[in-house]
């Protein structure tokens, strides 16, 4: 997978870009910050402008190492072009917010639970999320009970940083790799992409995350559930929506 630039970048929504090639209703451009979606996230919402037009990003198509941007209207556009992400889906703060509460909770989950693994998760719009892991045997009472710590975590706001390693190193060093049937796919260098909350969790991950833990909302945990067997599945929402 091409390297993002919202990945490196988070903080910048809105680039000037060409366009590389054209087919109705899609473009590919020499750069854009939107994040496509995965692990969980959604894609980002955002506009295309040229001159003399705009259009709404209604999804992205990922053919090899290209990320198609498609729009609406069937359009076939060229030249140079602004294209924006939208601030609030994506910066203040749904998605990355989601996200790093996500990873606080997967840590503690991880931390007391002899080392749970992820079997899947789920971003939200309305500002809730949920996650699964493999716990078959797990007290919901005990899980919970992590809400205070939660927010403990959000409130000393730790830093948020990211970094990359080979795929040797992320397999050889324990609990980096969270997921049980899935992990991030390489950049086109063969690296993975880590991200580390200072202090309490460093695991791979592609999505965009806060700079820091206390950019977050108070988090709720709204609801655990049983689904199949084995896995518990973990609700939780932003204190405020």
């Amino acid at each position: 997978m091409t390297r993002l630039f919202c990945q490196d970048d988070p903080e910048i929504l809105t680039l000037n870009a060409t366009v590389v090639r054209t087919r109705p209703g899609a473009v590919l451009l020499s750069r854009h910050p939107f994040y496509p979606g995965g692990g969980g996230q959604l894609p980002d919402k955002g506009v295309i402008r040229w001159q003399g037009g705009e259009a709404p990003v209604t999804g992205f198509c990922e053919e090899g190492s290209s990320i198609w941007i498609e729009i609406a209207g069937g359009l076939e556009i060229a030249g140079d072009v602004q294209v924006a992400a939208d601030p609030v889906f994506r910066q203040l703060m749904l998605m990355r917010e989601l996200h790093t509460d996500l990873h606080i909770l997967n840590a503690l989950v991880f931390r007391d639970f002899d080392g749970a693994l992820v079997t899947g998760v789920q971003m939200n719009e309305d500002g809730t999320a949920r996650i699964d892991f493999d716990l078959p045997d797990a007290d919901n009472d005990r899980l919970r009970a992590l809400e205070p710590e939660l927010n403990d975590v959000v409130a000393q706001d730790l830093a948020v940083e990211t970094s990359y390693v080979s795929m040797t190193a992320a397999h050889a060093e324990k609990g980096l790799l969270r997921s049980r049937s899935v992990a991030p796919p390489p950049s086109s260098e063969g690296l993975i992409r880590i991200v580390e909350i200072a202090g309490l969790d460093r695991q791979a991950c592609g999505g965009t995350h806060l700079g820091s833990t206390g950019a977050s909302r108070p988090i709720r945990i709204l609801k655990i559930e049983n689904k199949g067997r084995s896995n518990r599945r973990v609700r939780i929402g932003l204190q405020g929506l």
